[in-house]
């Protein structure tokens, strides 16, 4: 393709806007204002692309004819080695200032903020941002080696294994996500297969088990138990042992989650782990709860706590759980109780179980089973353990026990 086809006295003469070419993707751009500047135009996949050189002259800050015909060379090789002279001419990649793994660790936080529920995940992570990868946080983030991965994860290897795994883990995001945005390339140095795992030795496995649960044996003569113990707390344990629900989501139920006609607790998807909503059929014992809680409502919630419009605190189930002479078990515990009583002690299959407690056991599994049939097949097993518990044919204890 012809080049050189402008001369400075040529572009002197153009009074008129428009573009200009050089030859060979190289053009002058006239403003109706009059201003004049260089672009450079390419096509890659059928798309037309255009790059900006700088405003024509020969003053400071300016491009001349020269200058601009060589910046055009160079865009030329790039775009024929397969680059994009957006981020690869040597101008531009000497003006881009160097981001760090600091920075780009709080944006990768910034970012990711927004889906998590807890705010102990934020909390680890910015403790991961700020203490435990400091030595780095002024490391280029493209420029992070193994070397600085094993410096932050090294020293805790041995004695701590559970933390240090999750902060390679933590570190293996950050630089996946620097990536992802160009601003590193090349393999992951927080890699663990075929990585670390040749440099480090296995992480010792801790010997640490699930949270202790009561032996479904026991659950019912613990729930006489219970039934005792007064206050808004006593009352929340009974409610989520007989839902088989996690603390959080019973301790933050609202009445507008329950339908009394229908027995059925509807808990959205912004309360559930796994950010899907799920219905809850109520025994009948669940729903005499409920009525009773609501001849005390103060507020939205169904089990208040005693601070504004705060939920019960996890520590007011696990004081009503030690009052009941439960206290070497936890809440969390019950469903797994509930899970083995299922498994031990009855016919129900087990996708109803883990439907249940809001398990998804596959995709087809957990699409045949938010079927409208699917709430009854859970109630049924809902009534049976809320029978089981109570140790009544109904699953009714009656309302005569300290409040």
């Amino acid at each position: 393709m012809a080049r050189h086809k402008l001369t400075d006295s040529k572009i002197k003469s153009i009074s008129k806007p428009g573009v200009h070419g050089d030859g060979d993707g190289l053009y002058l751009r006239v403003q109706s204002s009059g201003s004049r500047s260089w672009i450079f135009v390419w096509r890659r996949y059928g798309i037309r692309r255009e790059i900006g050189l700088g405003p024509y002259g020969a003053g400071a800050g300016h491009v001349s004819l020269a200058a601009a015909r060589t910046k055009a060379q160079e865009c030329r090789q790039i775009i024929g080695a397969g680059g994009d002279p957006k981020t690869e001419l040597s101008e531009r990649k000497a003006a881009v200032k160097l981001a760090s793994f600091g920075q780009i660790a709080d944006e990768y936080i910034a970012a990711m903020q927004p889906k998590w529920k807890s705010d102990k995940t934020l909390a680890k992570w910015e403790r991961f941002a700020k203490i435990h990868t400091k030595d780095i946080r002024k490391v280029p983030v493209e420029a992070v080696s193994t070397e600085d991965v094993l410096k932050v994860i090294r020293p805790m290897w041995a004695d701590k294994p559970e933390t240090a795994g999750n902060i390679r883990e933590c570190v293996k995001l950050v630089l996946d996500h620097a990536k992802a945005r160009g601003l590193r390339s090349g393999d992951n140095p927080a890699e663990w297969k075929g990585h670390l795992d040749q440099i480090l030795p296995p992480p010792k496995k801790l010997v640490r088990g699930h949270h202790a649960a009561m032996p479904f044996s026991e659950v019912a003569s613990f729930f006489k138990k219970l039934g005792a113990v007064g206050g808004v707390g006593a009352r929340a344990l009974e409610f989520t042992i007989l839902t088989a629900a996690r603390s959080g989501e019973a301790r933050g139920a609202t009445w507008a989650e329950i339908d009394l006609m229908a027995k059925v607790w509807t808990i959205p998807a912004a309360r559930m782990k796994a950010g899907r909503e799920h219905r809850v059929p109520l025994s009948a014992r669940a729903v005499a709860i409920l009525e009773d809680m609501r001849t005390r409502q103060i507020n939205d919630l169904v089990f208040p706590g005693t601070k504004g419009n705060a939920p019960l605190s996890d520590m007011t189930l696990s004081k009503a759980l030690k009052a009941a002479e439960g206290g070497k078990y936890t809440v969390h515990g019950f469903r797994s109780a509930f899970r083995d009583w299922v498994a031990e002690s009855t016919s129900f299959q087990r996708e109803v179980a883990e439907a249940a407690l809001a398990h998804a056991v596959g995709d087809s599994v957990e699409r045949a089973y938010r079927r409208g049939d699917a709430l009854e097949k859970r109630r049924k097993l809902m009534d049976t353990w809320a029978a089981y518990v109570v140790g009544a044919p109904d699953g009714v204890v009656r309302l005569e026990r300290a409040s």
